[in-house]
């Protein structure tokens, strides 16, 4: 696997659920050591288009030839508006890697879905397709689900793209960016 693989890092900013809309920045680097393009988009709060929004900053971008990985932080972006990562890369023929930092605790989430959603199904399915995957890392453990690519090399690519801590660079940026936007100056982990 080549080092300066090109990867695009997607994370949405901090919000608030009285908000409409929040912003969805991605960025799109080599291994996790040179920044290429920074992505904006807008995805609303607890919606159901955050499939379609991933896909045309994917396919709109004038990086799209080079980009051999996507990496998301989770799967929902702007509170439960769920990424169905099978469809995201039928539909680019990129490979696909979910990551985050705390196992999701699924109870929660599920009792979330069923008193706020309607289709709160429909959403829980989405969230639960592929296989979770704990990734141990020199600090602690990540989460990861995988489409289009082997928990082997995605385990590479994600040593590859992380300098320090347990998350790759592309992620972190994205996280960054998100976090400056939004409140003037970026905090928090990614």
């Amino acid at each position: 696997m080549k080092n300066q693989i090109r990867i695009l890092g997607i994370d949405d900013s901090p919000f608030s659920f009285n908000e409409k809309y929040c912003r969805v920045i991605g960025v799109v680097m080599r291994g996790g050591e040179y920044l290429e393009c920074v992505l904006s988009n807008q995805v609303s709060i607890d919606g159901d288009e955050a499939t379609l929004l991933c896909t045309n900053m994917i396919e709109n971008t004038k990086h799209k030839q080079q980009i051999r990985i996507v990496m998301i932080d989770g799967v929902t972006l702007g509170g439960f508006n769920i990424i169905d990562i099978k469809k995201l890369h039928e539909f680019t023929k990129i490979p696909i890697i979910t990551i985050t930092r705390d196992k999701p605790n699924f109870e929660k989430i599920k009792i979330a879905l069923q008193k706020n959603f309607k289709d709160w199904k429909k959403r829980w399915d989405l969230i639960n397709q592929g296989t979770l995957h704990q990734l141990k890392t020199k600090h602690n453990p990540i989460y990861i689900k995988c489409e289009g690519i082997n928990i082997f090399d995605a385990k590479e690519i994600i040593d590859i793209s992380t300098i320090r801590g347990v998350i790759p660079e592309p992620l972190r940026v994205a996280h960054i960016i998100a976090s400056g936007i939004t409140n003037g100056e970026s905090h928090g982990k990614a």
